[in-house]
């Protein structure tokens, strides 16, 4: 690639349209010129590499991860031989075995592997995911009180379970084992269960703890492919082939928005290879119904297939998208698919309406208190399986935390509300920090995210205490306003050959953002809304033309700024985009700088 792709100039950028502070590239030109003599690497992909702390040694293993380099020997992670040993036994007993699984895409793509694993040896496994407005997140004392009625043998929870501390402890008197299968971060004492498989409880030393729920599952079917062969002697060529798994296994990972370094990035890499097969009938019936094409890259999976596979969840049937993972015919897939895709419309539709409403609150509170580190909004009858979206999206337009919440009739005496958060304020703690104020009658979470449920009339005391709380995080709302300039580009170089350069270096996900790109002075020729609130753009820098694409910013200065013949600097992300059999570069607008 040529080097007139790169440029190390220093300069500072003004106020951008999102009010974003653009920092420079700081990739040293001297060390990818180093790095690309020793590798022999092109210098566009050096810069990319370099700048993820590749070191020149290492360079074919994150190029080609390979499973069998990086997959944990199952037995390192606490209790996941007991697991094995016992599931195993359960399968070859034929007793009656039922997965639980959290109603996420995480958790469908956990509970669709064990049903494919158990479907091999000719056994049923059944199915049970929570009703997320009727029974909230998680094993409840009830519903292990179903099961046990309805005569099963032992439950194996997925992605959820490890904090069920009193549904265990019920289990436990009623003889009902249980085996849990969980990623969430632990505290406090371990929950009373026949094993529990999470590389994050406290006692846990596998280093694993990255992993989404669908990687601890792919890793205990490993573990059982084992115990099979050396306990009960099975010959190899008689088992699962567990590669052919990892098309969920990498779903899950990429949805749970898991960090993309060590096994996970393996688990993409040969997941997306699985994926271009077409063997798995519920992810082809979703491209159809939807009409996309079969999904091979990884927005493919997390804007197009898991937002469906979601809907079902958030405001419909929570076992479609399990269900529709583990069938076996395409036929037997398009009724689910496109019951899925319809919940997925009425979704949109639903969170479109209560952004509209959010925004327009934190506008208001915004124009009063400007200096307001951490915002909330809140409404009657807003959808609780709607408000994380919402409360993400808002975080990412005002840029510092959100907290959604809902209330009302369909709630019940408590409001419930999700958070979100950026860089540098743990909104988990301090959800965390009110509830043991007796603001909230619960809450926690983690640094980036937070769920809290509270009574209605003490918003303003939730607000109140989380700004007192929050007083000197003035350093982390300025932060999060930084955005990290990879290179700068010309629009006669961002062709397909530099696209797939980009590539070569993803995955791309969580703990690996996808490289941002700056293309200087650059004219709208032409622009158009599509979809309900996108902007589709051409931009030239004189040199050449190149497509671009600005979602949800319509009616934003974004969108309005990209509705004139202006001179822009904007920065965004090249991809590429296939259409009708076509591949074509398409620049993603993130933001854009007033030039002239």
């Amino acid at each position: 690639m040529a080097d007139q792709t790169i440029e190390t100039e220093k300069t500072s950028a003004p106020l951008s349209i999102r009010g974003l502070n653009w920092l420079e590239p700081t990739v040293d030109p001297q060390k990818v010129s180093r790095f690309a003599r020793e590798t022999g690497l092109n210098e566009v992909l050096s810069t990319l590499l370099v700048s993820r702390g590749v070191q020149p040694d290492d360079v074919d293993g994150f190029l080609e991860p390979k499973l069998r380099d990086l997959c944990p020997d199952p037995s390192s992670l606490q209790d996941m031989d007991k697991a094995a040993a016992e599931i195993a036994a359960a399968i070859l007993d034929g007793r009656k075995v039922t997965v639980f699984a959290d109603y996420d895409v995480d958790g469908a793509t956990s509970a669709a592997q064990l049903m494919r694993y158990f479907r091999h040896f000719d056994r049923d496994l059944g199915l049970y995911v929570p009703d997320r407005l009727k029974e909230g997140y998680g094993p409840s004392p009830e519903a292990f009180q179903s099961l046990k009625d309805d005569g099963v043998d032992l439950v194996i929870t997925v992605d959820c379970g490890a904090a069920a501390i009193p549904a265990l402890a019920h289990a436990r008197d009623i003889g009902l084992p249980v085996i849990v299968l969980d990623h969430h971060l632990m505290s406090g004492a371990l929950p009373d269960c026949l094993a529990l498989v999470n590389p994050n409880r406290p006692d846990d030393t596998s280093g694993q703890g990255h992993m989404a729920a669908a990687g601890v599952v792919f890793i205990l079917l490993v573990a059982l492919n084992r115990v099979f062969r050396e306990v009960h002697h099975r010959e190899p060529k008689s088992l699962p082939d567990l590669t052919t798994y990892l098309d969920l296994c990498a779903l899950g990972t990429l949805c749970d928005m898991a960090p993309l370094h060590g096994v996970n990035r393996a688990f993409v890499v040969q997941g997306l290879r699985i994926l271009e097969r077409d063997e798995c009938p519920g992810i082809l019936a979703l491209a159809q119904v939807s009409g996309r094409s079969a999904p091979r890259s990884v927005t493919d999976l997390t804007f197009g297939i898991g937002p469906q596979l979601n809907a079902g969840g958030r405001i419909g049937d929570p076992w479609l998208a399990t269900r529709l993972l583990a069938t076996q015919t395409f036929d037997a897939a398009i009724p689910m698919a496109e019951t899925l895709n319809a919940l997925n419309q009425a979704r949109k539709d639903v969170e479109a309406d209560i952004l509209h409403q959010a925004r327009n609150q934190i506008i208001r509170k915004l124009e009063a208190h400007p200096d307001r580190k951490i915002l909330i909004a809140a409404g009657e009858d807003w959808h609780p399986g709607v408000i994380g979206i919402v409360a993400g999206r808002l975080k990412d337009e005002f840029h510092r935390p959100v907290i959604v919440i809902g209330y009302g009739d369909s709630f019940g005496a408590l409001a419930k509300g999700s958070a979100r958060s950026v860089g540098g304020i743990n909104i988990g703690d301090a959800i965390a920090a009110a509830a043991r104020e007796g603001i909230l009658a619960s809450g926690g979470g983690h640094a980036m995210a937070g769920g809290l449920s509270m009574e209605p009339d003490r918003l303003d005391q939730l607000s109140d205490f989380l700004e007192e709380l929050c007083q000197n995080d003035d350093a982390a709302i300025r932060t999060a306003r930084n955005v990290q300039i990879q290179q700068n580009v010309l629009c006669s170089a961002c062709n397909l050959e530099f696209v797939t350069l980009i590539e070569q270096a993803g995955p791309y996900g969580a703990g690996a953002p996808k490289p941002i790109l700056r293309l200087r002075d650059v004219r709208v020729v032409s622009s158009r809304i599509i979809g309900q609130n996108h902007i589709k753009a051409i931009l030239s820098d004189g040199s050449a033309q190149i497509e671009a694409i600005a979602w949800r910013c319509a009616d934003q200065p974004l969108g309005e700024a990209l509705r004139t013949s202006q001179v822009l600097d904007v920065i965004g992300y090249a991809q590429r985009n296939v259409w009708q059999g076509r591949d074509r570069v398409q620049f993603e607008i993130f933001d854009a700088v007033k030039i002239k």
